[in-house]
């Protein structure tokens, strides 16, 4: 068994794979204290209640945005499940064209993305990914990484408003019944859902106006269950789209 690791700066999604099925995932939040042992035991112990012991792991691939994590994460599996990981970093085979000024930019949890979108879908796409940050990767008919955008995840924009508008209250990230809120809680979460619908399809919008072809738009990450029934763009949600692609990842360059 396989397992995959995507370490983001909000949340660490992983997931046990079976050959090319995943049989398992599990989402935890990232925390820059704890230790290779406190994560080893954590993991190893969701494992278990699903009924997956550490010594059926024969293989492992970390994709880390949070630098001081990535050592840890590699120390953590080495310890507790006895493989050496593949890492996500750059030089390792995508098989895809990164047509960026500086490759090495790119965040590794975005190329894991588009070399997953086109491996499944084999056309033109555009990924956009609820994180911490919302991004759109868009990858050409090629198979080529072509760049994207880069915008305030969902829970930024919601931070940075409670702090700086003080009368505002702090309200539970829900999609209300009607734009047009009825109350201030009701008026925060219209503006934070159907705003953030909004600044996806403007941006798709673009985006397809620039490349000149109608890509497939896709969505993943913690909130696209949420964004994606009022975005007028998107057309599939992926949950799993990231840890697919580090299983994918992981075949070429064991």
């Amino acid at each position: 068994m396989l397992l995959a690791v995507d370490v983001g700066n909000t949340n660490i999604a992983f997931g046990v794979f079976k050959g090319e099925e995943i049989i398992n995932q599990w989402r935890i939040g990232t925390d820059k204290t704890k230790t290779s042992d406190e994560y080893g035991v954590l993991f190893r112990s969701l494992l278990e209640l699903k009924g997956v012991g550490s010594g059926s792991i024969k293989g492992a691939v970390i994709c880390c945005v949070v630098p001081p994590l990535q050592r840890i994460l590699i120390s953590m599996v080495k310890s507790y499940f006895d493989v050496n990981p593949v890492l996500i970093e750059p030089g390792i085979k995508t098989g895809m064209p990164i047509l960026y000024k500086d490759p090495k930019e790119v965040g590794a949890d975005r190329i894991v993305n588009a070399v997953a979108a086109f491996h499944e879908y084999k056309r033109s796409v555009i990924v956009v990914d609820f994180g911490t940050a919302t991004t759109f990767d868009c990858i050409s008919e090629k198979g080529e990484y072509l760049g994207g955008t880069i915008a305030p995840g969902l829970l930024i924009s919601a931070e940075a408003l409670f702090e700086a508008a003080s009368k505002l209250p702090k309200v539970e990230i829900t999609r209300p019944k009607t734009v047009i809120g009825k109350t201030t809680v009701q008026s925060i979460q219209s503006g934070l859902v159907y705003g953030c619908a909004g600044l996806v399809d403007g941006i798709v919008t673009r985006i397809k106006k620039e490349i000149g072809t109608n890509p497939k738009v896709i969505a993943t990450g913690g909130l696209a269950y949420l964004i994606s029934p009022e975005s007028l763009t998107i057309e599939e949600v992926d949950e799993f789209l990231t840890l697919r692609g580090l299983r994918l990842i992981y075949e070429w360059n064991k």
